[in-house]
Order: C-alpha cells, then structure tokens, then sequence
C-alpha cells in the first residue's frame, strides 16, 4: 500500500521526484497541444491587462456605476483573487494523487511546474484555455452581479496579472534585493522544502490566516 502510494505521488510530480533545475518535459504526443500548452509569460499579462483597461473604460463609459463603486469594485475583485489563487493552488494544483487518473491531472495541472520549475515555458495557463477559462469566470460573476462585473472582474484580472508576474520572477531569477525577496523565500519553502505549506505566492495572507505558512 506505501509503494503504491510512493508511486502515485511521483506521477503527480511529488514524492521522490526531486525538482530539476534545468530542462523540460514533453506533456503531450501532438505537437499542437504540445505548442499551447507553453507561451511566454508576456503574452498573457499582455492580453489580461488590455482586457481590464477595456473593462473598466466600458465600466466608466457605458454603466451607471460612479467613480467611487467603480474603485471599490475593482479593489474588491483585486483582494478576491488573493484568495481564490490561495484555494486553486491548494486544493487543486495540489489534488491528492489517491488514483492514477487524478494524480494525472495533478501532474498535467501543476505537478510538471515543480519537477521543472525553472521552465520558462510553462509558468502560466496556456492562453488557449485562459481565454475559456476567463470567459467562464467573467460569466459567472455577471450572474451574480450584473453590471458590477464590468468593475470587479477587471480587478480579478489585475491580481492574476500581478500572480504571474510575481511567480514568474521567482521562478527566474535569483533572489532580489527588494520586496520580491521574502515571496521569493516564500515559495522557494513551497518548491524545495514543503509542497504542502506557502500556497501564496502574490501574497502569503492566507497562508497566515489558514495555518499553511512555514519559513
């Protein structure tokens, strides 16, 4: 029961797999699938903050939201997607690997991220599945808020932005001398010392909160 254990875990890229600082790995067998499962981080920060610029001119221009709801809404989807990069990296990127299929997923998802994570290529969501991914999220939030999505979901965007380009700094370059040192740290802990512990990587606030913050 152990050994199958033990083997789970290292298909989903935990385990015994010790991180390799060089390298990548070959997810899929089609080279197209194999091409959009990679992009370069730009690409995304690009397309998420023109999106929210759009947005929010949309909500100034077009809505009977004020200047002050506006703001407000928009620091409210900002703060909200502190949490919800806390509970994806949690609880799925970080799925238990208790079957072969799940620890397949697992591995697809995040797993390959910390077997190679100094891979450039693969620090983000694919745009190809961003895009329906976004317009799942921006769909559900106008369900719940009309008109008041317009304003917040641009700050959602915004704090993904700021989640891809923090987690790709720390992913490419050595440790910096400013207030990306201690995230720096921080998910240094998470790759190299507990996959288990510091699921923050924008900010460890939840970490604090939910008791999974470790030095």
């Amino acid at each position: 029961m152990e050994a199958e254990k033990e083997k789970l875990q290292t298909m989903a890229g935990h385990g015994k797999t010790r991180p390799k600082n060089s390298g990548t790995k070959q997810l899929f067998d089609n080279p197209i699938l194999e091409a959009l499962s990679r992009t370069h981080i730009m690409v995304p920060i690009s397309m998420w903050l023109i999106l929210s610029a759009f947005l929010v001119w949309y909500a100034f221009t077009y809505t009977d939201m004020g200047n002050w709801m506006i703001g407000g809404l928009f620091t409210v989807g900002l703060f909200t997607f502190t949490l919800f990069e806390y509970v994806l990296h949690r609880y799925l990127y970080h799925l238990a690997p208790t079957t072969p299929s799940r620890a397949k997923i697992q591995y697809t998802f995040h797993g390959v991220h910390h077997e190679y994570p100094k891979d450039k290529t693969r620090l983000a969501m694919p745009p190809a599945l961003a895009i329906f991914v976004a317009a799942f999220f921006f769909g559900v939030f106008f369900l719940m808020m009309g008109e008041s999505a317009y304003a917040f979901f641009p700050g959602f965007l915004v704090g993904y932005s700021g989640y891809l380009a923090t987690h790709f700094i720390v992913h490419a370059y050595a440790p910096p001398k400013n207030v990306f040192k201690q995230l720096w740290i921080n998910h240094s802990v998470h790759h190299y010392k507990n996959p288990e512990s510091n699921y923050g990587v924008s900010s460890p606030i939840w970490d604090y909160i939910f008791g999974s913050f470790q030095k």
